[in-house]
């Protein structure tokens, strides 16, 4: 089995940043693609950012594009979100998820295991 710790979460002022962390640990060679998520209570989970093996090809969703960065770092296993000019509908849980392959779902893609979730909320 493959684990997926998130850290970095925290409140923030609209127009702040946060770096969000997730450190993948078991059986990581079952997992290539990585990626984020976001929940709010009582909606639907959202595709947030995305991360190929292959090529290291990142996708985001419109929401996020051009204020979110999604990285990686392969020796240690881990995955970066960099979250810059911050809004209030940035407000969630977000959740690190993996899957080898991901499938391309719609606007996103889907994956097979998933962290604990960390809570970001940003004040106006």
């Amino acid at each position: 089995q493959v684990q997926l710790v998130e850290s970095g979460g925290g409140s923030v002022q609209a127009g702040g940043s946060l770096r969000l962390s997730c450190a993948a640990s078991g059986r990581t060679c079952i997992v290539s693609d990585m990626g984020w998520t976001r929940q709010v209570p009582g909606k639907e989970r959202e595709f947030v950012a995305h991360n190929s093996w292959i090529g290291g090809t990142t996708y985001y969703a419109a929401s996020v594009k051009g204020r979110f960065t999604i990285s990686r770092d392969n020796a240690k296993n881990t995955v970066y979100l960099q979250m810059n000019r911050l809004k209030p509908e940035d407000t969630a849980v977000y959740y690190c998820a993996a899957a080898r392959p991901a499938r391309r779902v719609g606007d996103g893609y889907e994956y097979d295991v998933w962290g604990q979730g960390t809570q970001v909320t940003v004040s106006s």
